[in-house]
């Protein structure tokens, strides 16, 4: 007979108890600096935690 062999569950990405709260931590990141639509500057902000993503208008 052949061996069986376990398989393992993927972990769960653990987030940032203080980003479930909203309490991220914003960095601007740089690789969208313009908006398509309206031509405007736009300004990234990207958790440093988390990921999520928030832009802001100039």
């Amino acid at each position: 007979m052949a061996d069986i062999l376990p398989f393992k569950r993927k972990s769960v990405p653990k987030r940032s108890p203080l980003c479930d709260s909203g309490h991220h931590r914003w960095a601007i990141w740089q690789h969208k600096p313009f908006e398509n639509k309206q031509g405007k500057l736009v300004t990234v902000y990207r958790c440093e935690r988390c990921g999520a993503e928030r832009t802001q208008a100039k």
